[in-house]
């Protein structure tokens, strides 16, 4: 008839609660906590059916002693599962905190245990059916209070923090089993303690305020989803992402893998990675022996590198290893990920193809611009030179002697003109036909250009004709630059038809006339005035040039 007592009645309810828990949610860290405080709780109806089931006082003693290190271990179960449904689990990281927390409970759990000289417990007439409790019984209660007291505060104070309604509906929910808990616990230790001898014994007043404490907590996990989402997302997102993962430890042994990862590689759990068989399984787009090497002997590092699978349909993977570590950067393990990246690795090779298309298409585009630029180069020569001696052309030499005669007003330096003709062309070209005097033209146009400085311009100014402009020079310098020409072109020989042919030049010189010019009114147009004054300058040389010629030839005359 023991077994229709409340307490077993009551551990029956207990354990059907956890069946059901078990069935209806999944198991997460908050779970786990749960599932081992709800052992706690099942052990105290247990050790009560135990004691009422038998007469023999050691086996009584057994049952009650199992009761109250349950009792013991209640108040840090309590603590330890409002810790982590507050999400306050880092309070247990720490060594010193850990062992402080559950240090009480252990000295009351030892003390029931032991139970020195009486001082927990004493047996009434030979049993324990009814028993005496000692100083250590009500330390033990101080303590469990004390647990509930701080596990209050937690509850408090989480449920202040928290705006979700549902998770302050859930907090709402597990402090009521808190209360209806302590209030049965009260109860029982007020009527079958201190109020026993009177009263008589009430049974199952803790047992039922364990039991409706625990559908306090059942409904809040089950109503109100009181369990680590975050765990229970990961493992969602682990077993459906497309991306295949496999876990392994330190010594590269398998721990877990997702079922995306069965495409890519044969996996078995507590067997070895066997990462080289996976690249040889396939063809590597790079060099992998700086990735093995790095795999091998450097752990720690986050390694990376691209295959292609020819088993099956073609597929290119890129394969990414990441440590796992601690709070102290210890190495754990290794997460072992594949991404089939075969679509990007099209679209990657389309871009490229057309890259190289455009590069193409570039270089020709490139030729055809400097074809273009070297053809503009070319015209821009042709309209601002001779064709036939290279020199710079009239029209050019007008433009250029007008700015830069201009720039000689304003700063007011001298410059100086010459002009002059290959003497008797006329009978070269009469006698030796018109290619020769066109090589005539040519071997003076150069003889003429190695007498002259750099900042002269030599220019060919019609038929036989020659021009050249110096700049910031005077009448005595014009003479000596004059002076080289009629030397080099004399010593220069041209050879036509076998035959050696030098020729003489007449020259006539000009210097800059704009010094009076310069003293006239700033008003108007300056450059139409060194127009102007230029027609006179070419008027005075072209003189200077014919009355050279009537004088004898092969001489220079100044204007």
């Amino acid at each position: 008839m023991e077994f229709i007592r409340p307490d077993f009645l009551l551990f029956v309810c207990l354990f059907v609660l956890l069946g059901l828990f078990i069935a209806l949610n999944p198991i997460s860290r908050t779970h786990k906590a749960y599932l081992v405080f709800h052992f706690i709780m099942m052990l105290w109806p247990l050790g009560q059916v135990g004691v009422r089931s038998t007469d023999i006082p050691a086996y009584q003693h057994l049952y009650l002693t199992v009761s109250f290190v349950a009792l013991s271990l209640l108040g840090p179960g309590w603590l330890a599962f409002v810790l982590f449904l507050t999400k306050r689990t880092h309070y247990l990281r720490r060594p010193p905190r850990l062992l402080a927390f559950f240090m009480p409970a252990l000295f009351c759990a030892v003390s029931a245990i032991a139970n020195p000289f009486g001082q927990f417990l004493k047996p009434e007439d030979g049993q324990y059916g009814d028993r005496h409790y000692g100083p250590l019984f009500w330390i033990m209660t101080f303590v469990q209070f004390a647990y509930f007291f701080i596990a209050l505060l937690h509850m408090f104070n989480a449920h202040r923090t928290v705006r979700s309604i549902n998770e302050r509906k859930q907090l709402a929910t597990t402090l009521l089993g808190m209360f209806v808990l302590t209030l049965f616990a009260v109860l029982d230790l007020l009527f079958n303690v201190v109020l026993s001898p009177w009263l008589g014994v009430v049974q199952g007043l803790t047992s039922t305020g364990i039991v409706l404490s625990d559908i306090c907590f059942v409904v809040a996990i089950y109503r109100y989803g009181v369990f680590d989402l975050v765990d229970t997302a990961k493992h969602k997102i682990f077993e459906q992402v497309e991306t295949g993962i496999v876990v392994i430890d330190e010594s590269c042994k398998i721990l877990d893998y997702n079922r995306s990862a069965v495409r890519f590689a044969h996996l078995v759990k507590g067997e070895a990675f066997d990462l080289e068989r996976i690249l040889l399984s396939g063809q590597p787009a790079n060099d992998v022996s700086e990735f093995l090497f790095r795999y091998r002997h450097h752990p720690a590092d986050r390694i990376r590198t691209e295959i292609l699978l020819t088993d099956g349909p073609y597929r290119s993977v890129s394969l990414q290893i990441s440590p796992l570590m601690d709070q102290f950067k210890t190495l754990q393990g290794r997460i072992v990920a594949f991404y089939d990246v075969t679509e990007q690795r099209k679209l990657i090779d389309e871009m490229n193809e057309k890259n190289e298309a455009l590069h193409e298409r570039n270089l020709e585009l490139i030729a055809i611009q400097d074809e273009l630029y070297r053809a503009n180069k070319k015209l821009e020569k042709a309209a601002i030179t001779d064709g036939l001696t290279g020199c710079y052309n009239r029209i050019f030499f007008q433009h250029y002697v007008e700015h830069e005669a201009f720039l000689c007003k304003q700063r007011g330096v001298p410059f100086s003109i010459l002009l002059f003709d290959i003497d008797h062309f006329k009978r070269t070209n009469d006698r030796y036909g018109h290619l020769a005097g066109d090589e005539v033209l040519r071997s003076a146009a150069v003889a003429a250009r190695s007498a002259l400085r750099g900042s002269d311009l030599l220019a060919r100014y019609g038929g036989e004709e020659f021009t050249v402009f110096l700049p910031q020079t005077n009448r005595d310098e014009a003479q000596a630059v004059a002076d080289r020409i009629m030397a080099s072109v004399l010593g220069n020989e041209a050879w036509i038809a076998g035959e050696k042919i030098s020729v003489t030049i007449s020259m006539g010189i000009v210097t800059d006339g704009l010094g009076e010019a310069a003293a006239a009114s700033d008003d108007g147009d300056g450059r139409t005035d060194i127009a102007a004054d230029l027609r006179t300058l070419f008027a005075k040389a072209d003189v200077a040039l014919y009355k050279a010629k009537n004088e004898g030839r092969n001489r220079v005359v100044i204007s």
